[in-house]
C-alpha cells in the first residue's frame, strides 16, 4: 500500500510536493551557505590577523639582565622559528646640512639591527630611496632633515661627542606604532605616535655609537629580542587567542624576570576574536530569520492542501485504515519531501558557495546540522499536521468543503501589545549609549555576549506577525461593506459574493499576507543593515585617510633664518595640476598643550573644508557641520574639542582657552588664547580620542607659520589610485602619500575579511526568493484548492470576467496588505538591528542607507509572482466548468 501510496503522490500531487520540498531547500541551502560562511569567516579572521603582523613577540630586556642569555632563553621557546637582538638607543637630536642651511631635529630614536633583519622580518622595513643596507633614515625624519641618500647626518648623544654619519637610504616603517611600543604597559598608557625622528643603524655601528653611553646613561640604551613565531593556530580567533597568550605566559615564566613580553600575535588576535563574534551575531540576526522564513514557508504551502489532506484522511478511515496506517502514509509524505528538500538545498548551497564565495564546497558540519534541520521542518509542516488531523477530526468533519474560522479573542491583541512592548523595552534597554553587545576585556580569554538583544528582534517579528494576522482577519470578518466597495470595480455584483467567501476561506489569505509581510520585512531590513554597513565602512575610510588622495610631509624648521615648508603654495598649485585632481585643500596639523594634555590641534578653511573633508553632521554636538563650521568662520579665535576634552576640563561655550602652541618664529612655546565654540566627536586623519580643531588663518597668525601638513586631495571619487601614483611621482620619497582604496583595506578591523559583497547578494538573493514565494506559490497553491468553488460560480453563471475579478481581487488584497505589513516591520526591524549591532559600525551611522533599487525590486519581484499566480489561476478558472469537476 505504501508503495502505491507513494506512486500516487508523485502522480497526481508531485507539483505540491515539490513545492514543499522547495521550502525545505531554501531553509537547508541558507543554513548551509550562511553556516559555511560563518567558518570561513572565522578562519579568513586569524589568517589575516597572523598575516597582518610583522614581529610576533617584542621581548624587552630587563635592566641588568643579560641581552645574550635572554636572546638564548628565547630562542630555546618551542614555536620559535627565529630571534634576532635589536638595540634601542635615545638620541638628544640630529643635524644635517643640506643646501646651504643647517637643519636640526628634536630627539629621537636609534636603532641597531642584524644584517638579515629585513629578511626575517620582511614587512617591518620598506625602501623608497637609496639602499636598504648601512644607515637608514625614516620617512618622516629624512623630511624634516631635508636629507637624502648621500647626505651626512649627525647623531647627537646625551654628553657624550656627536656622531656623523652618511645616509645610505630613506626608509618607511609600515609598523612603526608596534616598532616603538613600550613592552608591557596597557593601552592607555602606550605613545600617542610613534617618533617622528628614526635612524637605523647595523648592528656593528650601533654598539659603536651606544655601547659608549650605556654606561653612564643606562636609561637612553635598551634591548629587544624580535622575534618570529610559528603560526600552527586554530582556525577560531578565540581559541588561537588563548593558545597564543598561553605560549606568552609560558615564555614570561621561563624568562624568570630577565624579560619582558611585548605580544604583538596576541594583540591582534584579541581584537580579531571579538570581530569573530561580531561575525556570528551577523548569522544570528540576519540568517537565522531567513531560515525561520523557509521553514515558515514550507508549512504554509502544506497547510495549502490542508482540506484535500483531510479529505484523504476521512476517505481512507471509511474505508479502515487505522492511525497507525495514517502516520505511517504520512511520514512516507514526509520523507519524500525532506529527501528532495535536503538534497536539493545541498546541492544549491555548493553552487551558491562556489558562486558567491569562490569556496570549493561547504562545510560537513554545517551540512549534517542544515540535513537535520532540514527534516526536522518537513516532519514539523507535513507529519505532525497530518497526526493532529488524524487525531482531532472525525469521518465527517475531514469531508467539509468550508471551515468555520474563530473570531481573533481579545487576548490575542493583549498579546501583540505585549509582544511590541517588550521588544520596545528590551531595544530601549540595548540601545543606551554605554551598552555592549559584546564584551571582550583586553588582555583575557573571556569573551561574552549579551544574547538578550536577540529578544527586542524576535519579540518584533512576534508582534509583527500576530498583528498582520490580526488586523486582516478583521478586515477579512468585519470589513465587508470595504472590501465590496473594492471589489465592485473588478468583479460587478459578484462584489459580495467575492467578499463573504474570502471571508469564509481567509485562512490562506491570512498566510499569504503574514508570511509575506514578514519575507518583505526580513529582506527589507537586512538590505538596509547592509546598505548602512557599506556607507559607515566608507565613512571610516575617509575618516582615516582624510580625503580620496591624501599627501603629508613635514613642516620642520631650519636653524637658518628661513622657515621651511613641505607644502608651500608651489606644491599645492602642483599637485591640484596633477591629472584627476579636481581640489587640494591645505590642512594643517600641530600639537598643542591644553594643561599638561598634549593634542593634535588642526587648523582649517571652514568655508571649504566641509565638502573637502566630507563632513557629515554626525561628527558634530550642537549643529550641523555647516553651522559649526559657520560658528568657526564667525570667531577668528573660535576652538572646537573633542567630547573628551570639553568633559575632562569642564568646559562651556564662551569659555577661554589658553593653549601653549610652538612660535615659527622662536622655535619656543607661546600661549596663545581661543575661545570654547563647540564639540567635535569625529574629524579626518584626526585620533578617535582628543584633538582641537581652529582657524587656519588664525593659528597661522599667531605661530608665524601657514606651514600645511596635510593636504586633502579631491579626485571626485575617480581614478584615487592612478593619482596617488602621479602624486609621488610628483612630490618624492619625501612626501607620505595614501589613497582610498588603499585605506578602506588597511583601516577595518578583521571583519574586512568578511565576504560582505558575496554575502549581501546571497541573503538579498534568498530574501527575494522567499518574498516571491510567499506572495505567489502561497497564493497559487490556495487558489488552486479552491478550483472547485471557482467551477460551481461558473456553472450558477459567473461570467469569465467575473471569476477573474475574483482571482485578481484577492491577489490584490494579498499584495497590498503584505507589501504595506512589510514596509512598515521592516522599518522598525531595520532601525532596530542598525541601533543593536552598532558595534559593528564605527563610526555610527547618524542615518540608515536606504537600498531603494533593490526594494522596488523586491516589490517588483514579488508583485509579479502574485501576477502570475493569479495569471494560472485566471486559466483554470476560464476553462469548462464540467472538465474542471471532473478532474478534482
Amino acid at each position: 500500500m505504501i508503495r502505491m501510496w507513494l506512486s500516487g503522490l508523485l502522480r497526481v500531487r508531485g507539483g505540491r510536493l515539490l513545492a514543499t520540498a522547495s521550502g525545505v531547500m531554501v531553509a537547508v541551502a541558507l543554513l548551509s551557505v550562511l553556516g559555511g560562511f560563518l567558518s570561513t569567516t572565522r578562519a579568513n579572521m586569524t589568517s589575516q590577523s597572523v598575516r597582518s603582523v610583522s614581529v610576533d613577540w617584542q621581548v624587552q630586556v630587563a635592566d641588568g639582565a643579560d641581552p645574550t642569555g635572554v636572546l638564548s632563553t628565547v630562542r630555546a621557546l618551542a614555536g620559535t622559528k627565529k630571534a634576532l637582538p635589536v638595540g634601542y638607543g635615545q638620541t638628544d637630536g640630529l643635524d644635517a646640512r643640506t643646501g646651504g642651511t643647517l637643519q636640526s631635529t628634536g630627539p629621537g630614536s636609534v636603532l641597531g639591527l642584524p644584517a638579515d633583519y629585513a629578511t626575517v622580518f620582511p614587512g617591518e622595513i620598506r625602501v623608497l630611496a637609496g639602499s636598504g643596507q648601512g644607515v637608514l633614515l625614516a620617512q618622516q625624519t629624512a623630511a624634516n632633515l631635508h636629507a637624502a641618500p648621500g647626505d651626512t647626518v649627525t647623531v647627537k648623544r646625551a654628553g657624550l661627542p656627536a656622531v656623523p654619519l652618511q645616509v645610505a637610504g630613506v626608509v618607511e616603517l609600515p609598523f612603526a606604532d608596534s616598532l616603538f611600543q613600550k613592552v608591557g604597559a596597557p593601552p592607555q598608557s602606550q605613545p600617542s605616535a610613534p617618533p617622528d625622528n628614526v635612524v637605523l643603524l647595523p648592528e656593528r655601528t650601533w654598539h659603536t655609537v651606544f655601547d659608549p653611553l650605556a654606561g653612564p646613561r643606562p636609561d637612553l640604551v635598551r634591548t629587544q629580542i624580535h622575534t618570529l613565531r610559528g603560526h600552527d593556530l586554530p582556525a577560531d580567533p578565540a581559541a588561537a587567542y588563548t593558545m597564543a597568550t598561553g605560549s606568552t605566559h609560558n615564555a614570561e615564566v621561563r624568562l624568570a624576570g630577565t624579560g619582558l613580553v611585548g605580544d604583538n600575535l596576541g594583540a591582534v588576535l584579541d581584537a580579531a576574536r571579538s570581530d569573530a563574534l561580531y561575525a556570528q551575531l551577523l548569522f544570528l540576526f540576519l540568517g537565522v530569520p531567513g531560515s525561520v522564513l523557509a521553514a515558515a514557508l514550507t508549512w504554509a504551502v502544506a497547510q495549502a492542501g490542508a482540506v484535500r489532506r483531510r479529505r484523504e484522511q476521512s476517505l481512507l478511515r471509511a474505508r479502515g485504515a487505522t492511525l497507525g496506517r495514517l502516520m505511517g502514509l504520512a511520514a512516507v509524505e514526509a520523507a519524500v519531501v525532506a529527501v528532495a528538500g535536503t538534497a536539493g538545498g545541498l546541492a544549491l548551497a555548493a553552487l551558491v558557495s562556489r558562486t558567491a564565495f569562490g569556496t570549493a564546497g561547504i562545510s560537513p558540519a554545517w551540512a549534517l546540522v542544515a540535513s537535520a534541520a532540514g527534516a526536522a521542518v518537513a516532519g514539523a509542516t507535513v507529519l505532525v499536521p497530518a497526526r493532529f488531523d488524524a487525531r482531532r477530526a472525525t469521518v465527517v468533519s475531514g469531508r467539509a468543503q468550508v471551515g468555520r474560522r474563530p473570531v481573533p479573542r481579545p487576548a490575542w491583541w493583549a498579546l501583540a501589545v505585549l509582544l511590541s512592548a517588550g521588544s520596545l523595552a528590551v531595544f530601549r534597554a540595548t540601545s543606551t549609549a554605554n551598552y555592549a553587545l559584546v564584551l571582550a576585556p583586553e588582555g583575557t580569554a573571556s569573551l561574552s555576549v549579551d544574547y538578550w538583544a536577540f529578544a527586542g528582534p524576535a519579540l518584533l517579528w512576534a508582534a509583527g506577525a500576530v498583528l498582520a494576522w490580526l488586523l486582516t482577519d478583521g478586515l477579512l470578518h468585519r470589513g465587508g461593506p470595504v472590501l465590496r466597495r473594492l471589489f465592485r470595480p473588478a468583479v460587478g455584483a459578484l462584489s459580495g459574493t467575492v467578499a463573504a467567501s474570502l471571508s469564509r476561506q481567509r485562512g490562506t489569505v491570512l498566510r499569504s499576507v503574514v508570511l509575506l509581510a514578514l519575507a518583505c520585512a526580513f529582506a527589507a531590513s537586512t538590505a538596509v543593515f547592509n546598505s548602512t554597513y557599506r556607507q559607515q565602512a566608507e565613512v571610516d575610510a575617509v575618516l582615516t585617510n582624510g580625503a580620496d588622495v591624501t599627501v603629508t610631509t613635514s613642516t620642520s624648521t631650519s636653524t637658518s633664518t628661513a622657515t621651511s615648508s613641505a607644502t608651500g603654495p608651489v606644491d599645492i598649485a602642483e599637485l591640484a595640476a596633477v591629472p584627476g585632481v579636481r581640489h587640494v585643500e591645505p590642512l594643517q596639523h600641530r600639537f598643542a598643550y591644553v594643561g599638561a594634555d598634549l593634542q593634535d590641534l588642526y587648523g582649517v578653511r571652514p568655508a571649504s573644508i566641509v565638502s573637502a573633508g566630507r563632513l557629515q553632521d554626525a561628527y558634530f554636538s550642537g549643529g550641523t557641520a555647516g553651522a559649526l563650521m559657520d560658528r568657526l568662520a564667525a570667531r577668528p579665535d573660535g576652538l572646537l574639542v573633542s567630547a573628551e576634552t570639553a568633559h575632562d576640563f569642564q568646559l562651556h561655550p564662551g569659555d577661554q582657552v589658553r593653549l601653549r602652541l610652538t612660535d615659527a618664529r622662536t622655535g619656543r612655546p607661546r600661549t596663545v588664547p581661543f575661545h570654547f565654540a563647540g564639540v567635535v566627536k569625529e574629524f579626518p586623519t584626526a585620533p578617535k580620542d582628543s584633538f582641537l580643531v581652529a582657524n587656519a588663518s588664525y593659528i597661522a597668525r599667531t605661530t608665524g607659520s601657514g606651514a600645511a601638513s596635510t593636504l586633502l586631495v579631491d579626485t571626485g571619487g575617480m581614478d584615487q589610485r592612478a593619482v596617488a601614483a602621479r602624486a609621488r611621482a610628483l612630490l618624492g620619497p619625501n612626501a607620505h602619500i595614501t589613497d582610498l582604496p588603499s585605506s578602506r583595506t588597511a583601516i577595518g578591523s578583521s571583519l574586512t575579511a568578511v565576504d560582505l559583497a558575496g554575502l549581501t547578494r546571497v541573503e538579498l538573493g534568498f530574501a527575494l526568493v522567499i518574498a516571491a514565494a510567499a506572495g505567489g506559490l502561497v497564493l497559487a497553491l490556495g487558489l488552486a484548492e479552491r478550483r472547485r468553488t471557482l467551477a460551481l460560480a461558473s456553472v450558477l453563471g459567473a461570467r469569465g470576467r467575473q471569476l477573474s475579478g475574483f482571482v485578481w481581487s484577492e491577489a490584490a488584497l494579498v499584495a497590498v496588505s503584505g507589501l504595506a505589513g512589510g514596509a512598515v516591520l521592516g522599518w522598525a526591524l531595520s532601525r532596530m538591528l542598525v541601533k543593536v549591532l552598532s558595534g559593528v559600525f564605527d563610526p555610527p551611522p547618524s542615518q540608515i542607507a536606504v537600498p531603494w533599487a533593490y526594494l522596488s525590486a523586491m516589490a517588483g519581484i514579488t508583485v509579479a509572482a502574485l501576477a502570475v499566480a493569479a495569471w494560472a489561476a485566471v486559466r483554470h478558472a476560464r476553462r469548462p466548468p464540467l472538465t474542471e469537476l471532473r478532474e478534482l
